[in-house]
């Protein structure tokens, strides 16, 4: 068991009736996991006791202190007999010592499939635990609409005890995709705005680009989702009129598809392409437009830590992007696939430095206005509180 220290908003003081939460989620760099693992720091540190049960060490869950949260590793098994790992089985038996150890009183799983179906599994096995379901996205949208995945994703929702959705849209498509017969609350996604903020320093700006060149930024998986050679494209219509370079922040199985198409444009040489990391609000905090032409997008997180360092934001008009991005105030929206759309749009923020500067500022005040954690976590909190206390 590791313990991970937590940076909170709130007034470092204990909670007269503290909670224990055990938290499943995807441990990668993807948005489901780093929500999951910033909400689970920020309430550990409001007192609360969080334990993280994973494969591995959430991306953004780093460092060690003695108030936590913790962090449980699930063991793997290996066994002739087995044609493939069984993951949620295994995640099950590890929250089920977990719940039995630690008198967990609520499961908070992020996704459908698997962590919601471990968490009724364990719930089965212990008969102590009640499980509440956020769903992120892809596992309604991708996952959950897979014919194999259907029946098992549509009995996680419908059984847990509670389920949320990070948009309107989500909970709009659950509804549709699964024909249930439940609520579904939504709660936003929330954004650091302090570590996620402007940064002024030129000598870190400087290390990617001349003071003359103009930063645009994509961060993503490298799904095909994503569409990743859709940056590409608008980057290389970008360049040609004005000097600019462009950062690729992630990695994933687009990404050599992204780098030939560079190659081929003619603009590989201006294209830095990053990789993960999890330093990612400092790039964010030096860039000047940033990139996200998805297909389709529950919320677009990447979209709202951007906005949080003033970094104006050039979208596809899909899912729940326009719930965060504002059309014409805090960067421009577009349809999916128009490219020559996308790059107008990019050269007309980038080329005007008054609108580039109001959409900057918008975007920053959308942030501390609508996805401050003292906005959203209490919505957890309370959420958290009706459910354990409704036995």
């Amino acid at each position: 068991m590791t313990v991970f220290p937590a940076a909170s908003y709130f007034a470092a003081s204990s909670p007269t009736d503290p909670m224990n939460i055990a938290v499943l989620c995807h441990t990668g760099a993807g948005g489901s996991g780093v929500v999951a693992t910033e909400l689970g720091m920020q309430i550990a540190q409001l007192g609360h006791e969080v334990h993280f049960v994973g494969a591995a060490t959430p991306f953004r869950l780093q460092g060690g202190c003695l108030n936590g949260p913790y962090f449980h590793q699930i063991s793997s098994f290996a066994y002739a007999l087995f044609d493939q790992p069984y993951p949620e089985l295994a995640t099950a038996n590890a929250l089920t010592e977990v719940i039995r150890e630690h008198g967990i009183q609520l499961t908070h799983a992020h996704y459908a499939i698997p962590h919601a179906s471990s968490a009724l599994h364990a719930q089965s096995i212990t008969g102590k635990t009640k499980v509440m379901t956020t769903l992120h996205g892809t596992d309604v949208t991708l996952v959950g609409a897979e014919p194999a995945f259907m029946y098992t994703t549509r009995h996680a929702i419908q059984h847990s005890d509670a389920v949320t959705a990070v948009s309107k849209f989500l909970a709009e498509q659950t509804h549709e995709t699964f024909a249930i017969d439940r609520p579904v609350e939504v709660i936003y996604n929330f954004v650091d705005t302090v570590r996620f903020q402007r940064v002024t320093d030129p000598g870190i700006r400087v290390r990617f680009a001349h003071p003359e060149e103009a930063l645009l930024l994509h961060v993503s998986n490298f799904r095909p989702v994503k569409r990743v050679e859709d940056v590409i494209e608008v980057f290389a219509r970008v360049s040609s009129e004005i000097p600019a370079r462009l950062l690729m922040v992630g990695d994933g199985p687009e990404r050599s598809r992204a780098f030939e198409l560079a190659q081929h444009l003619g603009v590989i040489g201006r294209v830095h392409f990053l990789g993960s990391f999890p330093d990612v609000q400092t790039i964010m905090g030096i860039a000047d437009l940033f990139l996200l032409p998805s297909s389709n997008e529950s919320f677009g997180l990447a979209a709202l830590e951007a906005m949080s360092c003033e970094v104006p934001v050039v979208a596809s008009r899909a899912g729940g992007i326009p719930e965060v991005v504002d059309d014409g105030v805090t960067g421009r929206l577009t349809a999916v696939g128009d490219v020559d759309a996308m790059a107008h749009a990019a050269l007309e923020i980038l080329r005007s430095p008054e609108t580039y500067q109001r959409m900057g500022k918008a975007a920053r005040q959308v942030a501390l206005e609508r996805f401050h954690p003292s906005l959203i976590i209490p919505q957890y909190l309370s959420a958290y509180r009706r459910l354990i206390e409704n036995k």
